[in-house]
């Protein structure tokens, strides 16, 4: 049960009694302090200003007309109309019942969607940092409570790449002669990596080299293409190691 929706349409419903517009809003809120109670309603402020009435005349009216019998056990007007709601301890403790006996804790099914998470976005060629591990854990979260909800959830992680340093990688591994990329851990290519932009850096023959890679690879060249994904599955296939502990996995995309 949502405590919150219930408490603004009774009270919703006293102010539509007291004479308020129909289309008012009861503005129910937890309560900042215990002193205000469980939960506040504003709404009579606005209505009030509508009605041309004073506040506290329209919430008195309203209290006469609020129905809140076994859900709360004192109701009270505050300052100049604000109404403070104080929920009853034994209808709050059957309220914690019944959510602990439903699987769902009281929590419906919304109405679903497909929702697209994009979250860590993992570098190629490099382990993954505290930065996508905090949104990592950030976005497995969100997409647990979704799912929960009911919502078709697609987790992403956009770790395709394919700028100049693709081609850098490719063109010193293809210099090293070293064809089995895939037998390497992720340590061995982020060496690779330093020593690619330093012979990127240091020879323009290598550089030039490395820029036809990167064309290559965008025009779909099979050898670049292949080499590139050798390079995606290495990445990914260490940084699962990583998330693997806490039961997070990346889908690629």
């Amino acid at each position: 049960m949502n405590i919150q929706a219930l408490l603004s349409d009774k009270v919703t419903q006293a102010l539509v009694a007291a004479g308020a517009p129909a289309n008012s809003e009861a503005l129910v809120r937890q309560s900042a302090k215990a002193q205000f109670g469980d939960y506040q309603a504003n709404g009579v402020m606005g209505a009030a200003k509508i009605l041309g009435i004073a506040p506290r005349q329209l919430a008195e009216q309203v209290l006469t007309h609020l129905e809140l019998d076994g859900i709360a056990n004192k109701v009270e007007i505050a300052g100049p109309g604000f109404i403070n709601i104080f929920l009853d301890p034994a209808w709050l403790a059957k309220q914690v019942e019944a959510a602990l006996a439903d699987e769902r804790l009281g929590v419906a099914p919304v109405k679903p969607q497909t929702i697209v998470v994009d979250y860590s976005a993992p570098n190629v060629a490099k382990e993954m940092h505290v930065g996508h591990l905090r949104s990592t854990i950030i976005g497995d979260a969100s997409v647990r409570t979704l799912e929960f909800l009911g919502h078709n959830v697609i987790r992403a992680n956009h770790v395709g790449d394919w700028g100049t340093q693709f081609g850098m990688l490719i063109a010193y591994l293809e210099k090293m002669q070293n064809e089995h990329a895939n037998e390497m851990d992720l340590s061995d290519l982020e060496a690779f990596y330093r020593e690619a932009k330093k012979h990127y850096d240091e020879d323009a023959a290598f550089a030039e080299r490395a820029r036809a890679y990167v064309v290559k690879l965008q025009g779909g060249d099979e050898y670049c293409r292949e080499m590139w994904r050798k390079l995606v599955d290495i990445t990914m296939s260490q940084n699962q190691k990583k998330l693997s502990a806490s039961e997070r996995h990346l889908n690629q995309r």
